[in-house]
Order: C-alpha cells, then sequence, then structure tokens
C-alpha cells in the first residue's frame, strides 16, 4: 500500500524551514536546496509542495501571519480582558513582537517585509494580513469608545467621535515601527513597552474625554 503523505503538514514543515534560514541569512540566502535539507525533506518533496520560490516563500509568510494571529487570540483567551482597552493593549502587545522569545520571528517578519518591498505577490500576502489585524483593531477601538460612551452616560453610537479605523491604522504603524527599532537597538523593549502603552492609555482618554464632551452637549440641548 502506498505510504500516505501530509501535504499540509509537509508545506508547513517546509515553511518552518524557510523562517529557520531567513532568520540566519535573510531571503536572499534561502533556497531550494538549502530548505530541503533544514525540512530533511527530497528537493523533489520540496517542489511537489510548490512550484517556485516564489511561491514557497508566499505560504511560509501566509504562514508566519497565522502564528500571529493564533498566539493574539491565544492570550485573549488565556487572560480574558475586563474591558475592550484592555484586550486592544494585549493584541497590539502580541503583534508588536518585543519580547525576547518573538525576536527570531521579528527578524523573519522584517525579512519578508523588505522583500515584499520589490515583489507584488509577497506584498499582496502582507496587505492581506495587514488588512484582518486593521480590522480586528478598528473593532476593538470602536467597542473600547462605546465603553468610554457608556462610562460617561453618551450615546453609543459613535460614542467619542474617535475615527475608529484611523486610530487602528496608527496603533498598527506603530507596533511595526517599534519591532524594528527595537530589533535594530535603538529601544529596548521596555522602551518600546513604554511608548506603546503611553499610547494606548492617551487613545482610551481621548475616547473617554470626547464622550465627556458629547454628554454635556447632549444636556444642554
Amino acid at each position: 500500500m502506498p505510504k500516505q503523505v501530509d501535504h499540509v503538514g509537509r508545506r508547513r514543515l517546509i515553511a518552518e524551514a524557510v523562517c529557520h534560514l531567513a532568520d540566519e541569512r535573510g531571503l536572499e540566502g534561502v533556497t531550494l536546496r538549502d530548505v530541503a535539507a533544514r525540512a530533511q525533506v527530497s528537493m523533489g518533496a520540496v517542489q511537489r509542495c510548490f512550484r517556485t520560490k516564489e511561491e514557497m516563500l508566499v505560504f511560509a509568510l501566509g504562514h508566519i501571519g497565522e502564528q500571529i494571529m493564533e498566539r493574539v487570540q491565544a492570550r485573549l483567551v488565556r487572560s480574558p480582558a475586563q474591558s475592550a482597552g484592555t484586550a486592544l493593549g494585549h493584541a497590539v502587545t502580541e503583534i508588536s513582537l518585543l519580547r525576547e522569545e518573538h525576536r527570531a520571528e521579528a527578524r523573519v517578519w522584517l525579512a519578508f517585509v523588505a522583500q515584499a518591498a520589490v515583489s507584488e505577490v509577497l506584498a499582496g500576502t502582507l496587505k492581506a494580513n495587514y488588512a484582518l489585524l486593521q480590522e480586528a483593531f478598528t473593532g476593538l477601538v470602536a467597542e473600547a469608545g462605546n465603553d468610554a460612551a457608556v462610562g460617561a452616560d453618551a450615546e453609543a453610537d459613535g460614542a467619542g467621535h474617535l475615527d475608529a479605523s484611523r486610530e487602528a491604522r496608527i496603533l498598527l504603524a506603530l507596533a511595526d515601527g517599534l519591532t524594528t527599532h527595537v530589533l535594530i537597538g535603538h529601544l529596548t523593549p521596555r522602551d518600546a513597552y513604554d511608548v506603546l502603552h503611553a499610547h494606548l492609555a492617551a487613545l482610551l482618554e481621548r475616547s473617554a474625554g470626547s464622550a465627556r464632551t458629547s454628554t454635556t452637549r447632549r444636556i444642554r440641548d
């Protein structure tokens, strides 16, 4: 009876090999032969899973994005938040990749970002990953604004007059920037956490302040 091959598992194994090699030598140094050796499979096995190097890199990038999203979800389940603002803090902290155990993942992620600047296919995958994160952040920012409105006894719809999508874009860009600054040693992880938490605190305070202003105007009217 022919041996059954777990193609999904093999593709993930190859994606992990790509990430390990990219961490060590950057994406330019990743070859199909080296990937096969690192994954301990034949060249033929790699080529049966992926027709080209670019296809392999696209899958590996999607694999990293899935891991980050799964970790965000696990963090939210493991540490149930008392508010949407706290959940937002947990999520942004996870995707910033500031902890020491995520340093290799940060290096690989930025290697893919750099390569995406000259690869439309990789850029498309990155944009899809960022779109998912922005959607999640937008929902959490909007919910945090509604929480602030309820606390201020304001109308929940459009609470705090925050542009949730805009604030989500700012958070995403800030998280990415902090990843880079820590990776090159410009900031320590503690410095980066301080910047991130200060921004989150200011965001929630703006939301609460706007909600209080909205309440005052409604009372006067």
